[in-house]
């Protein structure tokens, strides 16, 4: 049996046959160069057998490129990194908040505005060039889950009602002018077909084409802190608790590492590791 015609088993449990290409696309988008591509793809294909998951492969893969390329490592990790914002789902609201600021937007998170029957908490409110746009985070901690058709029907339930309320000092917004789903994980196709047929925008992992929440990230260079090789899971979350987010803004706000006791050396490999990516 050849390696393409090993079955891999995804998140969701479904079979599928392992494509060397996919794997080596994941690679070169994190910007690795063609000969460590190839070597990573050799070794894990050597290791490969009938019915090994994705997280396998994917922890081989990883493995082998932080030792190479740590900082090609943390952006080969970036959706691992994004499950790892849970488990309340808030830091990615908050993850979110700050790409669309990057992107020149102003931003609310957890605002609670008045519909015409009943108040709803918004998760993001942005505005841009005069536009109002409120945006529900639905955020999920575990692969293989996807936001199904049910989701944007109760969030555009929620959009009119807030829509039909017109302004309103209770909600402290004028009317809004659009309303986004966005996700972590990816929508199914009658979510996309019916969230299309009724204007809302559609924001996943992969969706849309080109403008997707992955295609975000790498083009601003906004990565979660989670993407990290080198801080613990425990620091990680201390710096979430302190609404440090973004990679970024641990090298604005550094002295939260003195806080954890971080020694100067260790530190001074974190900041280079997340000073790296943030030039990628």
């Amino acid at each position: 049996m050849t390696n393409e015609g090993f079955f891999i088993v995804k998140a969701s449990g479904d079979r599928v046959l392992f494509s060397e290409e996919k794997l080596r696309s994941s690679l070169k988008r994190s910007g690795v160069d063609d000969d460590l591509i190839n070597q990573i793809l050799t070794l894990v294909k050597e290791e490969l057998y009938d019915g090994i998951t994705t997280r396998e492969v994917y922890n081989r893969a990883y493995s082998l490129l932080r030792r190479e390329k740590p900082v090609f490592a943390s952006k080969y990790k970036l959706k691992k990194a994004i499950y790892e914002l849970g488990p309340t789902g808030f830091p990615f609201e908050k993850f979110l908040s700050a790409i669309l600021i990057y992107a020149g937007y102003k931003t609310r998170v957890g605002k609670t505005v008045a519909g015409k029957c009943v108040g709803h908490e918004i998760d993001v409110i942005a505005e841009k060039n005069g536009a109002l746009i409120i945006i529900e985070c639905k955020f999920h901690g575990e692969q293989g889950r996807n936001c199904n058709v049910k989701i944007p029907l109760y969030i555009y339930s929620r959009y009119q009602d807030i829509k039909n309320a017109g302004f309103n000092d209770i909600s402290n917004i004028k009317e809004p002018d659009e309303c986004w789903v966005a996700t972590n994980t990816r929508f199914t196709k009658d979510a996309i077909l019916y969230g299309n047929c009724m204007g809302l925008y559609l924001l996943s992992w992969d969706y849309p084409k080109g403008d997707s929440l992955k295609d975000r990230i790498d083009r601003l260079g906004l990565y979660p802190i989670t993407v990290s090789s080198l801080l613990t899971k425990r620091e990680k979350q201390f710096l979430l608790s302190r609404d440090v987010v973004l990679c970024r803004e641990l090298l604005k706000d550094s002295f939260y590492l003195d806080h954890l006791g971080v020694s100067d050396t260790r530190k001074a490999k974190i900041l280079h590791e997340v000073g790296m990516l943030c030039k990628i």
